[in-house]
């Protein structure tokens, strides 16, 4: 018999799988170039739907692990090294709103983390595009089924984590020092500009190597059969995007995903706020897409949030002793993309490499 966690996950699942299907079957029957404004509504509607669970958590949080006492509560507690106490507090009813409110906030901050994170894979997507030499039109189609594999692989991902955290704690130490060194890495490389290079990406080799790849794409398709070899299975370029995409996304969520279990050790909610974040990744793309060449400091806010929260893991246990909440740590994260984008506005500056990729996406 399916228990109220089960439920409540596997409709979440459904739901997704819904949106995608709906997605996929009808807004993505025609290849069309995405528009600003277009992917501003489509952000607006993924952002609703992120604060819509935020409030669903709020108010119905305690049935995702069928809480239903103060007993359950301080189980929950303990379980996932929650920094909030209940102690002195035995009402159930009280108890319950203190675990819905924590639980609602956790969701919302990694929620941020990640949603904020993107940006930077978002312009490492538009490196690809154009390096590979897309068409605009099949950019959404690419993203479209970069998602659908995002999400198999952050599933397989964060229940993995969560699993080897639970039974050895001592990796959320390795999780920590791995972030401050890619904030650190990433700071220091801040001016540096990207490339990809499509030719030598390991990628494309190994795929090159082991399976017919066609030299020229085939409008939207990803393979197709070739007359002229035998009716053989060949795959187009544009397949080899796809793959490249998938890989970038791996990549980074080896930096997302340990970020946001510095906020909570819930493994369903580290899924649901970095599932509703890639969900919003395709129209926050075209978005950025436009304008990534007004934010000249936001790479260093970045750097110094994967910096903040790499420490945060690897002194979680004193800062909890000095009563550091997810309140306080999401209050930091907020202040520091606050003051990045306010930087970015007042001093503009020439942003080299971000602005001529998105010059050059602009067309």
């Amino acid at each position: 018999m399916f228990s109220s966690e089960h439920l409540i996950f596997s409709g979440f699942l459904v739901f997704i799988a819904a949106i995608l299907a709906l997605d996929l079957g009808i807004f993505d029957r025609k290849s069309h170039v995405v528009k600003f404004r277009e992917a501003l509504i489509w952000t607006f509607v993924w952002v609703s739907f992120a604060l819509g669970f935020y409030f669903l958590l709020l108010y119905f949080g305690d049935r995702l692990h069928n809480v239903n006492t103060a007993e359950d509560v301080q189980y929950r507690i303990n379980l996932y090294k929650h920094t909030y106490s209940i102690k002195g507090v035995t009402d159930d009813l009280a108890a319950l709103h203190i675990y819905r409110k924590n639980l609602s906030l956790e969701y919302i901050t990694g929620y941020l983390i990640e949603y904020m994170l993107s940006v930077d894979n978002v312009f490492v997507m538009i490196l690809v595009f154009l390096s590979f030499g897309v068409q605009k039109m099949y950019y959404k189609r690419v993203l479209m089924w970069g998602i659908i594999g995002a999400v198999i692989m952050r599933f397989i991902f964060i229940f993995l984590s969560a699993a080897l955290i639970q039974r050895f704690g001592w990796i959320l130490y390795i999780f920590g020092a791995f972030l401050v060194f890619t904030g650190i890495k990433m700071f220091l490389e801040r001016n540096k500009e990207d490339k990809v290079d499509p030719e030598h990406h390991p990628v494309v080799k190994f795929v090159s190597r082991f399976f017919p790849v066609h030299p020229t794409y085939f409008r939207q398709h990803f393979w197709f059969r070739n007359k002229r070899d035998n009716n053989r299975l060949n795959f187009t370029p544009l397949f080899l995007v796809l793959l490249v995409i998938e890989f970038t996304d791996v990549i980074f969520a080896v930096d997302s995903v340990p970020a946001i279990f510095s906020v909570t050790q819930d493994p369903y909610i580290v899924f649901f706020s970095n599932i509703f974040a890639i969900m919003g990744l395709r129209s926050l793309f075209f978005v950025v897409a436009h304008i990534i060449s007004m934010f000249r400091f936001l790479k260093h806010g970045l750097s110094i949030l994967l910096t903040f929260i790499g420490f945060k893991m690897l002194l979680h246990i004193q800062l909890t002793e000095w009563g550091f909440t997810t309140v306080h740590a999401l209050f930091v994260i907020i202040g520091i993309l606050g003051i990045s984008i306010i930087a970015s506005l007042v001093w503009p500056g020439k942003n080299r490499g971000k602005l001529k990729a998105s010059a050059e996406y602009k067309g």
